[in-house]
């Protein structure tokens, strides 16, 4: 399991179909299109997992590792050594885990049904592994047991196929395999069942309560080789007598013997629901009719090419391109199809929905950390999707109790993290001119904005004291200053959308509420400060703090007081005037980068990717290098934007330096290596940064194109000299979405020492007032 196999794997003859389905650009001097490393964020604290998905696939099938701990949140981690089995549902890049449903573990020897401890495969029915490989789409690997499993997938359906060697074995399906916090956490499960027909096909359900509290799953199973004995085991190791043919019970499993499994590979096709079996037969029927593995494989390959077609580089090192293969490829595994054949979903009100035809309901909306880059990344190369995901998440505010979403997962709210930011992407791609009844989710929203009844979860605590105060205060709610901070963001998202409803008076109540932020910086130190409900603010006051009583909890979320401060998005000027004009805030910036890159004992590990005080490996602050931009010193930002590009991001297992987080690390990374970002999602526009290739192109759709060249770039020259749109001067550090999606050429200038390209205040990026409503 060294890497260096890994990548020797996926540098051979195993990527041959993909590189056949990948479409060549015209220009006959381009290299060959550099192929995703899906190993990339699978070591360190990426969490992310190697298995094989569609785009935006609901069943995301692949091995497991572990299934307890941190570094499990994916199922799979790089350093743990052995395969508990393969399920199929993961989720990519969290913080959190769930998922992990329907393990198969192919297997020879003594039927044994715990998986042992990561330590310690010899107990338990884990298996050590050589000669991984992964590619889009598909997954293969050998196991110590001399099995070799090669995996494959339709959208809601995952193809085994298990070559035995000669004499016995058996598969186990494990259906009380689940994540867990820790390997003893006792994980509810309930109304777990599995049933087989006289016909082969198991089918089964059960509901978990972990993260995603309550959340339903279904399947149905066929194998393409008949079984010589079956076994069925109900919350107990003792095998239910030989004629059952059914169970029912929190801790289910089957066992399937083949006297001979040898010969013929064993193949397994299970199509998944979260509404009922009959919608999981309905993925198997419509999806994997027959046993076609290798058909199903060429589909998923050429369905990848497709997608990662959409951007195309030139120039950078090898390794470079291979990371922005491999980002864009994260960036199109969530959010997570979540709608069965016939179009019935499971709502947020815990009803079954039929959607009209041609639409989609989707899971896995890390909202918190994907409304940043993720989302409008997804308006540029995927805009029929956004457009399908934005009218989706319409449907979900108008089903959820509690208004906008939070991070919706498999039909039910977490409510994790802080804020409700379904609206910054809602008003988003209502300001980008995407169609959508948005009117439809104003009542929905505007009672999260303004009626201190609406129920609350987490995400929204302290709504009442924010409406009342102006402010969260500390000795009332935890994480204050983050809370104050981002439902301010979200207030000027729902200004937005009020103002897109005819809502003119709430639209400015909102704006006006916006700047709450203000209430949480203290003008007189220069950071956000925690404070209390009288209107004093915490005295002993220490920037690399997370908390003012590390004891009880926290001040901010996932950052301390240098990352807060600098958390704001939609009002930069605002922010500088605090500070004190473009040099105090310039300076400030530049401490933020320098200061010394200590933590307290008790920071969160998401706290990761240190550039002084700024933490590039988690969500708050990705923006920060931007903000020079704004008070006339951009060359900080292509300078910085540029280390950031080249130092946070790695060609490794342990290459992203954070969570992915659904993708959102690797957004920062694709939109940043083009040239440009989108500090305020909801402004439409995206400020200029310091382009890492010497020619992008991207395709748009609808037959548009643009294409990002960088002259004269290369490691030494990250500074932009000027920049042409189309061939003529474009004077702005910034340029409009409206302008971009219309494609043409992007030409920066580059040179090896800062110019005066974007310092006059005429050429830098509108924010807030200067923005317009």
């Amino acid at each position: 399991m060294m890497t260096a196999n890994r990548r020797q794997l996926l540098a051979g003859a195993a990527m041959a179909a993909l590189n056949a389905a990948l479409p060549r650009i015209a220009n006959a001097q381009e290299e060959a299109p550099a192929q995703p490393d899906l190993f990339i964020g699978t070591g360190g604290h990426g969490h992310t997992f190697p298995g094989p998905s569609m785009p935006f696939g609901m069943v995301q099938l692949g091995p497991d590792t572990n299934n307890a701990g941190w570094d499990a949140c994916s199922g799979y981690h790089v350093d743990d050594g052995s395969i508990m089995g393969f399920s199929h549902t993961h989720l990519s890049g969290t913080g959190i885990g769930d998922m992990l449903d329907v393990l198969v573990v192919p297997a020879r020897g003594p039927l044994m049904l715990q998986p042992g401890p990561v330590g310690q495969p010899d107990a338990g029915y884990r298996q050590r592994f050589a000669d991984e490989q992964a590619e889009p789409g598909y997954y293969r690997v050998k196991l110590e047991s001399g099995v070799l499993a090669e995996l494959t997938v339709t959208e809601r359906t995952g193809l085994h196929r298990y070559h035995f060697p000669a004499g016995p074995g058996h598969i186990l399906i494990d259906l009380a395999h689940c994540k867990q916090e820790q390997p003893d956490e006792p994980i509810r499960i309930e109304n777990a069942s599995l049933n087989l027909a006289d016909d082969g096909t198991l089918t089964g359900s059960r509901q978990v309560f972990r993260w995603a509290q309550g959340r339903h799953i279904h399947f149905a199973l066929q194998m393409s080789r008949k079984p010589d004995r079956v076994q069925f085991f109900a919350d107990s190791d003792r095998p239910l007598p030989n004629s059952a043919r059914s169970a029912k019970g929190q801790r289910l499993k089957i066992a399937f013997f083949f006297n001979e499994a040898g010969g013929e590979p064993i193949q397994i096709r299970t199509g998944i629901s979260a509404v009922d079996t009959a919608g999981a037969q309905g993925a198997l029927a419509g999806e994997a009719p027959d046993w076609n593995f290798d058909g199903a494989r060429a589909s998923a390959a050429a369905a990848w090419a497709k997608e990662l077609n959409a951007i195309r580089v030139r120039g950078g090192t090898a390794e470079q391109r291979t990371i922005m293969a491999s980002a864009l490829y994260h960036c199109l595994l969530a959010p997570q199809l979540f709608v069965d054949r016939d179009g019935r979903t499971m709502g947020l009100d815990g009803a079954v929905h039929r959607l009209p035809p041609g639409e989609r309901a989707y899971s896995a909306y890390s909202l918190w950390d994907t409304y940043r880059a993720l989302h409008p990344l997804l308006t540029i190369v995927q805009p029929e999707r956004a457009a399908l995901m934005t009218r989706d998440l319409i449907r979900q505010t108008q089903q959820s109790p509690y208004g906008p979403p939070v991070w919706p997962l498999q039909g039910k709210e977490t409510g994790c993290m802080i804020g409700w930011h379904a609206v910054s992407v809602l008003a988003e791609a209502q300001a980008k001119g995407i169609e959508a009844d948005y009117a439809a989710a104003w009542p929905a929203i505007r009672r999260r904005a303004f009626d201190p009844a609406m129920p609350d979860i987490e995400s929204t605590l302290g709504r009442n004291f924010y409406y009342d105060l102006g402010y969260i205060p500390a000795d009332k709610i935890w994480e204050s200053v983050s809370r104050t901070q981002e439902y301010a963001y979200d207030d000027w998202a729902m200004a937005r959308l009020a103002m897109a409803c005819g809502a003119t008076e709430d639209a400015a109540r909102l704006k006006a509420r916006s700047r709450n932020y203000h209430n949480v910086i203290d003008p007189a130190i220069g950071f956000a400060r925690p404070r209390f409900a009288d209107g004093s603010w915490w005295r002993d006051y220490d920037p690399i703090q997370i908390g003012h009583d590390p004891k009880r909890h926290r001040d901010y979320t996932e950052a301390n007081g240098w990352q807060a401060t600098f958390l704001t998005q939609h009002d930069i000027y605002g922010l500088i005037d605090h500070f004190g004009g473009d040099a105090a805030f310039e300076k400030k910036l530049d401490a933020f980068f320098s200061a010394p890159s200590t933590l307290p004992d008790n920071a969160p590990p998401d706290i990761s990717g240190l550039v002084g005080q700024y933490a590039h490996g988690n969500e708050p602050d990705q923006h920060a290098a931007y903000l020079y931009a704004y008070c006339g010193a951009p060359a900080k930002t292509q300078a910085m934007v540029r280390r950031l590009l080249t130092k946070m991001y790695r060609a490794a297992p342990d290459g992203v330096i954070g969570n992915d987080d659904c993708g959102q690390m690797s957004a920062w990374f694709v939109l940043s290596a083009l040239g440009f970002y989108p500090v305020d999602p909801v402004s439409a526009l995206y400020v200029l940064g310091s382009p890492l290739f010497d020619e992008a192109t991207v395709e748009l759709g609808r037959g548009r194109r643009l294409t990002v060249r960088a002259t004269g770039n290369g490691p030494g020259h990250p500074y932009v000299q000027s920049v042409r749109w189309n061939g003529r001067a474009h004077e702005r550090n910034w340029i409009s979405h409206d302008q971009l999606i219309q494609g043409g050429e992007l030409l920066f200038d580059m040179g090896a020492e800062p110019s005066r390209f974007g310092v006059p205040p005429a050429e830098r990026p509108p924010s807030f007032d200067r923005l317009g409503s």
